[in-house]
């Protein structure tokens, strides 16, 4: 018999709600992936949830070091510690998770007598609206600092954090092949304190930054609400500038002295005047120009212990 040519018998078309479902479907692979996997959300709320571990673990009264991974990359808790007589813990993040973000979350880790260093690199303090490109995926992942980002941001970045980059899918394939796991910029183990326990490598050249402008009014403001909120929850703010490879020029110099003069009129501010915190020796940095090798922290963290002695009760 012949096939009928009938064309009201052509083969059905797929229905709106199986192209939801496949939608749907490769949303969530994407999600788990990006959250749980080998994504880069997967690793920023792992880390968060670490520090937060080892936050809960130490005893008050403490001192809270917090900022982005300059912050994170800064310090040596134990040298800190053992000069001021008081338990240090590391709760720097990630500069691009965004200031709005950073400060709340640590908030919840500040106990009555405690003491927060909150060490703002410039990433942060020229942000106009204290938000970063990974405001909404460590919100999202942690569940931390959801009230902080805007609603259309927020569902932006819920649909974009079930969709991975193909670069990030080759990263991963690629880690599985040699490594047999996935692994992420922030999965080195970390000390019971938050501190990292591994150099990171830069692999192109150096150059001098140049910080081009003074910190935005948003970032004075929020920090300065930042010192209420934590003075509320019975503990105190101190500030400090960051250590920063820079370039020593007029600009730059301008530029941070009129960020030191606004964070001071906030709360006591760190830093060595004649410098700026500006540093020349280029072997102190590990792959950016405010991450510090373990050897650059021992520095760093000895100038920062001198400087809370003289300052702390």
């Amino acid at each position: 018999m012949q096939a009928s040519t009938d064309p009201k018998q052509k083969d059905p078309q797929p229905k709106l709600w199986t192209w939801l479902l496949a939608i749907g479907i490769a949303w969530t692979v994407g999600y788990i992936y990006n959250v749980h996997l080998g994504g880069e959300a997967r690793w920023l709320k792992d880390l968060y949830q670490k520090k937060a571990i080892a936050a809960r673990a130490i005893e008050p009264p403490k001192l809270i070091v917090t900022g982005g991974s300059g912050a994170h990359y800064t310090i040596n808790s134990e040298i800190i510690a053992e000069a001021i007589d008081r338990p240090v813990v590391n709760l720097g993040i990630d500069g691009p998770v965004g200031l709005d973000v950073i400060l709340p979350t640590m908030l919840q880790h500040v106990d009555p007598g405690d003491i927060v260093l909150l060490v703002p690199e410039y990433l942060i303090l020229l942000d106009e609206d204290g938000l970063g490109e990974r405001s909404g995926a460590f919100a999202i992942a942690t569940g931390q600092g959801l009230n902080q980002v805007p609603p259309k941001q927020l569902v932006r970045d819920w649909i974009g954090i079930g969709v991975p980059s193909l670069r990030a899918l080759v990263k991963s394939t690629s880690d599985l092949m040699t490594l047999g796991k996935f692994s992420g910029y922030y999965d080195d183990p970390l000390t019971a304190a938050g501190d990292p326990t591994v150099d990171k490598q830069r692999q192109g050249d150096w150059w001098q930054l140049a910080i081009k402008r003074p910190a935005t009014a948003h970032a004075i403001q929020r920090i300065e609400q930042f010192r209420t909120e934590v003075e509320t929850q019975g503990g105190e703010l101190v500030l400090s500038l960051p250590w920063v490879y820079g370039k020593t020029n007029e600009e730059t110099q301008t530029n941070i002295r009129k960020t030191a003069e606004a964070l001071g009129a906030i709360a006591p501010l760190l830093y060595e005047p004649e410098t700026l915190n500006i540093q020349s020796d280029v072997t102190m940095f590990a792959d950016t120009h405010y991450h510090l090798t373990s050897a650059g922290r021992e520095v760093r963290s000895q100038q920062l212990a001198q400087q809370l002695q003289e300052i702390l009760p």
